[in-house]
């Protein structure tokens, strides 16, 4: 038998969650920290840009609506500090807005609603079982390498 300080405890994954609003923060964190993760919060996208550039994080979920600038001008900055984080954009605006992963660098969009939890924790389990993160603007470069070489 091994005493415990002889076991290796694996670290949980750290996790950086950012939302304005209150209520989605606690709820979300709540959820997040249930499932093992170590959370820090930020409720702008200056604050987390701030917290991911002093300490990277694995793992991002942002709102889309932030005060100031918005989530996606926060995975602008993430990825210029680690094009290899995985980052989550939720938002009540995905259709009205045409948000996808495409179009804002993320590596999963999520709409809020009623099933949002259940989104949320696949997502995130999906995310960190993938040995490399996306890396945005790529579909874009072969796509204008194919349309060059096919004049």
């Amino acid at each position: 038998m091994h005493s415990v300080s002889e076991r290796t405890i694996a670290a949980p994954v750290r996790l950086l969650l950012v939302d304005d609003h209150p209520a989605g923060l606690a709820a979300r964190t709540s959820v997040l920290t249930e499932l093992g993760f170590a959370i820090t919060t930020a409720t702008s996208a200056e604050a987390a840009l701030e917290k991911f550039t002093a300490e990277p994080f694995p793992l991002v979920v942002t709102d889309y609506k932030l005060p100031g600038k918005t989530g996606v001008d926060l995975i602008a900055g993430i990825r210029a500090v680690s094009p290899d984080a995985r980052i989550v954009l939720i938002s009540g605006f995905v259709d009205a807005l045409g948000l996808t992963e495409h179009s804002t660098g993320a590596d999963a969009v999520l709409t809020k609603s009623a099933n949002e939890v259940s989104q949320l924790i696949r997502a995130v389990n999906r995310l960190l079982r993938r040995s490399v993160a996306k890396k945005p603007g790529s579909v874009r470069k072969i796509a204008v390498k194919k349309v060059g070489t096919a004049s």
